[in-house]
C-alpha cells in the first residue's frame, strides 16, 4: 500500500503518494505546471524557472494531526515570502500550492520572454512546429508580442551536426540541460556537455567519434524545443502531416513499443511510406525509449535491393515468376518429398507466419522445425521459471538483484541494458558474470560483484553465486563463448538457483532468455527449436524451408552444412538476395514488418501485436499467407483471410496463447508519465499507447504446477592445441545482416570493419599490433579480419564479432591467429 499524503492545490485537497515530485503529483491531478528543464524521468535540477508556484504549508495540529482553520473556516497556511520552483520540491502532508495567482502569471510570462530574447522564431521553417513546447506554452503563458527585434537575438551555428545522427540548432536551445543529463544520468554517457558562458552557452560533443551512444535519437524526444533534430527527418514532413501507425522493433528480443510516422510520399510514387520511428510508451517494457537501432534501422524495408517478386530456378539461373508459378513447384517437390520436409525460421517471423509454416510443414508430413540462429536454447526452463507475469524493472529497488550472465546487454538487448543501469542506480544489486569487461561493469557498486570466471566456467561461478538476502532476483542469461549445448546447461543452472532460493513464480522474479531475435521466444512457444536445427543439418531433407534464415551468409557451421544439400530442394523466404536465396531453388519474396499486421513474442513472454504502416512493395506477400497457399495445394483448407483469424486458430489449439487474440492484445490503459499530445512540454514527443499494451503468458510455476531443480554436467569447451586460440563470436548492436546493413546510408560509418579482438600478451606473443591485418583459420575455412588489441579480452581467447562481412562460426571453435605479410612496395 503507498502512503499517501495530504496535498492542496489551489485551495482543493488531493491525497498523493508520498515523495513524490511536486509537478508529477500536480499533473497526477490534472494541474499542468509549466516546464522546461524539468522530465519526469530525469532528476531536477530548476534551471529554467518556469514552473515557479507560490508555496507554502498548512499547520497541523501536532496532537491530532488535524489542520488548522482561522475563524473564517479557512486553513491556515503560511506561505513563502518568495515564489519556489516546484519541480526542486517533494511533497510533504500539508503542502500548499498556488499556481493561478498573478505573481505566478507574471513569472510564467516573464521566463516566457526571457527565453525569447535569444531564440529565433523559426517555428514556420523548425521541425519541431507543431509538437513544439515552447510554441506551446509561449501561446498560452507568455506576451502577444516581443519587445527584441532580430538583430538583437543572439545568432550561433545552425544546422550544426552533433554526429551522423543529430542535427543541432544552437540559436534554438534553450539551456534546459535535458540532453546532458539524459546522458549523463540516464545513459550513463557523457557525451554531451556544454561550452561556453552566458548567452553563447551551447552544447558541445565531447566524445569521438562524436555523439558516441546508443541512445542519441532520444534526446530529440525531450527536446522542448527544435535545437534537436533527426537526421533522417528533418525536413521531411510536417508532424501534422503524419499518421501514427503502432508497431513492435524486430531487431532484437526487448519489445520496444514503437511508432511508425507515416505519409502519402510522392517520391515514393504516392505510396504510404514510414518518414520515421518514434518511441511508443510501455512503462512494462521500454518506457519511453527506444535504441537508435530501433529508431534509424527501418529503412531497409523500403530499400531498392528488396526481391520484389518470386524466383524460380530455370536452367541454372534463378528468372522472375508468378505467384502460382512458384506455388506450384514447390508443390509438386513437396509432395515428391514424402515427408522428408523441414522449416527453419528466423527471429523476424511472425507468430502467424511460425503458426501457417508449422501447419505447412506438418500437413506435407515432415515434422522437424528449427529456430536460426541456433546456439541458444531453454524454452523449458523460460516454461518453468520465467519471469513472473508483471514483471518491471522500474519496480526493483533496494534489497533485490538482477544477475546478468554471459551476454552484452548493450550490444544485445540495449534497453534492457538501460533499465538495468537505471535499477542498479536505484540501489539494485547488479551482478555480472561474463568472462570479459561490458559497459555495464560500470554501473556494478560492489566490485566484488563483477564475476569474472574464464570462458567454460561460467556454471561453477553460477552455482557458487550466493542470493541470500534478496527480495527479488531476476536473471537475464545469453550465450556468449557458449556452444548450443553449454548454453543448454548455464540455463539449467539459472534455473535451479532460481528454485533453490525461492525467486520464481512472482513477479520480478525469474529468467529472461537474451534470444537472438525478436520473436524466438514465439518461435520456441509454436513448436520450433534449436534442437531440432541441429538435427536437419545433421540430415537434411529433400525439401527444406528457410525463412529469414540466411544460413549460408550468416555463420561457417551452419554453411559448411549447406553447402552440401546437392540433393535438397531449397525455398527461401527472404526480404534481399542473400547468400542462401542465391543457392535457393525457389526464392519467396516476403513482407517487413512495416508492411503487414502480425505479432511477436518478447523475451518477457509478452504477445504484443504491430500493424501494417506502409504500403507493401510490390508482388511481396507476407509469410502466413504464402505458407497457407502452400498448404491449400497440398490439401489444406483456403488460406485465412487476415493475420488476426491465424491469430484466433493459434488461441484455439495453443494453451499458453489462449487469451492472446487481437482485441485482447489491443488493450490499453492510462499510464505514467503522461507523453505527447497536449503533454509534450512534460513527457516528451514520445506516443502514448494507442495500439494495445500485450500480454504476458504465465509460467508453469504461476499457473501452480511443480517445478523441480533437473541435473547438469558441465559442457566442454573446443580442445586447443599449442598456440591456438578459442575463437569466441560476440555481437554488435550494429551489423551487416541486410535487414540493418540495407537501412539509411546515416548508419553505414557506425558499422565497424570486421575485426579480431585479441589480449595483449597473446598479440605480443604473435607479433600482431593493433591494425594488423590477421588471418584466422578454422576447421570450416579462413578469414582475414583487422587486429585490435586489448587488456580487457581474456588471454587465449580471439573475440570476433559475428554478422559483420566475414564468415566465421556462430559458437566458439579452436583457431590459429597468424598475421599477413604485407608485400612492401618499392
Amino acid at each position: 500500500m503507498v502512503d499517501t499524503v495530504r496535498l492542496f492545490i489551489d485551495d482543493i485537497e488531493y491525497r498523493v503518494p508520498k515523495g513524490m515530485n511536486l509537478v508529477d503529483a500536480a499533473k497526477l491531478h490534472g494541474n499542468d505546471i509549466p516546464v522546461f528543464c524539468y522530465h519526469p524521468k530525469l532528476a531536477p535540477v530548476g534551471m529554467c524557472r518556469m514552473c515557479l508556484v507560490e508555496l507554502g504549508q498548512v499547520e497541523i495540529d501536532r496532537a491530532s494531526g488535524a489542520l488548522l482553520t482561522d475563524e473564517n473556516g479557512k486553513l491556515k497556511v503560511r506561505w513563502q515570502p518568495k515564489l519556489a520552483t516546484a519541480c526542486t520540491q517533494t511533497v510533504t502532508d500539508g503542502m500548499a500550492i498556488r499556481t493561478t495567482t498573478e505573481a505566478v502569471k507574471a513569472a510564467r510570462d516573464d521566463i516566457i520572454e526571457f527565453i525569447l530574447t535569444s531564440h529565433p522564431l523559426d517555428c514556420p521553417i523548425c521541425d519541431k512546429g507543431g509538437e513544439c513546447p515552447l510554441q506551446n506554452l509561449t501561446m498560452r503563458y507568455g506576451s502577444g508580442e516581443s519587445r527584441f527585434i532580430f538583430d538583437e537575438k543572439m545568432h550561433l551555428d545552425k544546422h550544426y551536426p552533433l554526429g551522423d545522427l543529430i542535427f543541432l540548432d544552437r540559436e534554438r536551445c534553450i539551456q534546459c540541460a535535458r540532453c546532458t543529463r539524459f546522458q549523463e544520468e540516464y545513459v550513463g554517457d557523457a557525451v554531451l556537455a556544454f561550452h561556453e558562458r552566458g548567452r553563447r552557452l551551447q552544447i558541445v560533443t565531447t566524445s569521438n567519434p562524436p555523439f558516441d551512444t546508443y541512445f542519441s535519437g532520444n534526446t530529440t524526444d525531450i527536446c522542448p524545443v527544435g535545437a534537436l533534430t533527426t537526421a533522417d527527418f528533418r525536413f521531411g514532413a510536417r508532424p501534422w502531416e503524419l499518421t501514427e501507425v503502432p508497431s513492435i522493433c524486430p531487431h532484437c528480443p526487448v519489445g520496444c513499443n514503437i511508432s511508425a510516422s507515416t505519409r502519402l510520399d510522392r517520391e515514393a510514387g504516392g505510396k504510404i511510406v514510414i518518414k520515421r520511428i518514434m518511441p511508443r510508451q510501455h512503462e512494462g517494457v521500454n518506457e519511453i525509449w527506444i535504441c537508435d537501432k530501433g529508431r534509424f534501422g527501418h529503412h531497409h524495408s523500403r530499400h531498392v535491393e528488396r526481391i520484389s517478386r518470386p524466383l524460380v530456378r530455370h536452367n541454372g539461373r534463378l528468372v522472375p515468376a508468378t505467384w502460382e508459378k512458384a506455388l506450384s513447384v514447390i508443390a509438386e517437390h513437396v509432395q515428391a518429398a514424402q515427408g522428408s520436409v523441414a522449416a527453419i525460421a528466423g527471429g523476424m517471423l511472425s507468430n502467424e507466419d511460425l503458426w501457417e509454416l508449422r501447419q505447412m510443414v506438418e500437413r506435407a508430413g515432415g515434422s522437424r522445425l528449427g529456430v536460426y540462429p541456433y546456439r541458444l536454447t531453454g524454452a523449458a526452463q523460460v516454461a518453468a521459471v520465467g519471469v513472473g507475469v508483471g514483471t518491471n524493472f522500474k519496480d526493483l529497488g533496494k534489497g533485490d538483484a538482477i544477475v546478468v550472465i554471459a551476454t552484452d546487454l548493450e550490444e544485445e538487448a540495449p534497453i534492457w541494458y538501460l533499465r538495468t543501469k537505471v535499477a542498479a542506480d536505484r540501489g539494485v544489486r547488479l551482478i555480472t558474470i561474463n568472462a570479459r569487461y561490458t559497459e555495464l561493469d560500470r554501473f556494478v557498486r560492489n566490485k566484488g560483484d563483477i564475476i569474472r570466471p574464464p570462458y567454460g566456467g561460467e556454471l561453477a561461478a553460477l552455482s557458487a553465486l550466493s542470493l541470500d538476502g534478496l527480495n527479488n532476483v531476476i536473471m537475464l542469461v545469453g550465450g556468449e563463448g557458449m556452444s548450443r549445448a553449454g548454453h543448454a546447461a548455464l540455463m539449467q543452472a539459472a534455473a535451479n538457483k532460481l528454485i533453490e532460493t525461492g525467486h520464481y513464480g512472482r513477479p520480478n522474479n525469474g529468467l529472461i532468455g537474451v534470444w537472438a531475435g525478436a520473436n524466438t521466444q514465439g518461435a520456441f512457444d509454436l513448436g520450433f527449436s534449436a534442437e531440432a536445427t541441429e538435427a536437419i543439418l545433421a540430415e537434411l531433407p529433400k525439401v527444406l524451408f528457410l525463412a529469414d534464415a540466411d544460413l549460408l551468409g550468416g555463420d561457417a557451421l551452419s554453411a559448411a552444412a549447406l553447402s552440401g544439400a546437392k540433393e535438397t530442394f531449397l525455398v527461401v523466404s527472404e526480404l534481399f538476395m542473400t547468400a542462401t536465396a542465391q543457392q535457393a531453388d525457389v526464392v519467396l519474396p516476403r513482407q517487413s514488418f512495416a508492411e503487414r499486421d502480425g505479432t511477436f513474442t518478447s523475451g518477457e513472454r509478452r504477445v504484443q501485436r504491430f500493424y501494417a504502416a506502409q504500403t507493401p512493395l510490390d508482388h511481396t506477400r507476407p509469410d502466413w499467407r504464402v505458407f497457407a497457399e502452400i498448404g491449400r495445394l497440398l490439401g489444406g483448407p483456403k488460406p485465412k483471410l487476415s493475420a488476426a483469424a491465424v491469430m484466433q486458430s493459434i488461441t484455439q489449439q495453443v494453451p499458453l496463447y489462449a487469451q492472446m487474440s487481437y482485441p485482447n492484445l489491443a488493450k490499453v490503459e492510462k499510464q505514467f508519465p503522461d507523453v505527447g499530445g497536449a503533454d509534450l512540454y512534460y513527457g516528451g514527443t514520445a506516443y502514448d499507447n494507442k495500439g494495445g499494451l500485450g500480454i504476458q503468458w504465465a509460467t508453469a510455476s504461476e499457473r501452480g504446477e511443480a517445478v523441480s531443480t533437473a541435473p547438469i554436467s558441465a559442457v566442454e569447451l573446443p580442445a586447443r592445441a599449442e598456440g591456438e586460440l578459442l575463437l569466441v563470436p560476440i555481437t554488435e548492436l550494429y551489423d551487416r545482416k541486410p535487414a540493418f546493413a540495407a537501412s539509411s546510408a546515416l548508419m553505414h560509418s557506425h558499422i565497424p570493419a570486421p575485426y579480431a579482438l585479441l589480449n595483449w600478451e597473446d598479440a605480443k606473443l604473435l607479433n600482431i599490433a593493433e591494425g594488423d591485418q590477421v588471418q584466422v583459420r578454422f576447421a570450416q575455412g579462413a578469414v582475414e579480419l583487422k587486429a585490435r588489441v586489448a587488456v580487457s579480452v581474456p588471454k587465449g581467447a580471439a573475440l570476433v564479432a559475428r554478422h559483420l562481412g566475414a564468415l566465421v562460426p556462430d559458437v566458439p571453435v579452436s583457431v590459429t591467429v597468424e598475421k599477413v605479410q604485407v608485400a612492401e612496395h618499392v
